[in-house]
């Protein structure tokens, strides 16, 4: 029996979603390295969407999950599932497929329930997704709340997040400080911060071009 109808047979329980939780984690990093070693041209990232099929299973399973009891649901593990979904879509460049995904938590009556950390994930994806639909205020909310509610601890986290979270406030007119610039290592903003202060647009041509390799990166 296929782990897929294990956890379709479970009714009122939920107790194989950590073991899902890994499943879907180890798909993802394994189909990510066979793509590198299969390294196909017309198709570079197959087994990453073959991955994102599998993970559309158990997406529907938990979903459907709404007859249980609150603390039994499956649908505990909707948010999980969304983030892996979301990682996967960024990658293969297939953004439009993240809105149905965003359709469920939003309407989910457990979306404020969720464990932070995966709450986090979720506002840093919707956030870029946004702040790509020029929707620059929507996204500012949501990859500040990604930020402030990182753990303190994850530097690099912070860090990613705040890479989109500055470029959003200084299309809204928000320039960050040199302080959080040097904090975070994220000193590429300020030339580029510089310039639009004194509405240079040679220099910030200039600083585009002089970090390049960083901006396109992102």
């Amino acid at each position: 029996m296929t782990f897929t109808k294990i956890l379709q047979s479970q009714k009122d329980e939920n107790w194989a979603l950590p073991i899902m939780y890994t499943l879907c984690l180890d798909l993802r990093k394994i189909a990510t390295k066979a793509d590198l070693q299969l390294d196909k041209k017309e198709k570079p990232h197959e087994m990453l969407e073959k991955g994102a099929d599998l993970l559309m299973g158990f997406f529907r399973i938990c979903v459907g999950d709404n007859r249980s009891l609150q603390e039994d649901t499956k649908r505990w593990g909707i948010l999980n599932l969304t983030n892996q979904l979301f990682k996967i879509y960024f990658k293969v460049n297939k953004l439009h497929l993240l809105k149905p995904l965003i359709r469920v938590i939003e309407s989910s009556n457990l979306k404020d329930m969720y464990p932070i950390a995966q709450r986090v994930t979720y506002k840093y994806f919707v956030g870029q997704q946004q702040m790509f639909q020029s929707q620059f205020k929507l996204a500012e909310e949501n990859l500040s709340f990604a930020f402030l509610h990182c753990h303190k601890d994850s530097k690099r986290n912070k860090r990613l997040i705040l890479i989109f979270l500055i470029t959003v406030k200084m299309v809204l007119g928000i320039m960050p400080s040199m302080y959080l610039l040097q904090k975070y290592d994220l000193m590429q903003f300020a030339e580029v911060v510089q310039a639009v202060k004194d509405g240079d647009l040679q220099r910030f041509g200039a600083a585009l071009e002089a970090s390049e390799d960083f901006f396109i990166k992102w």
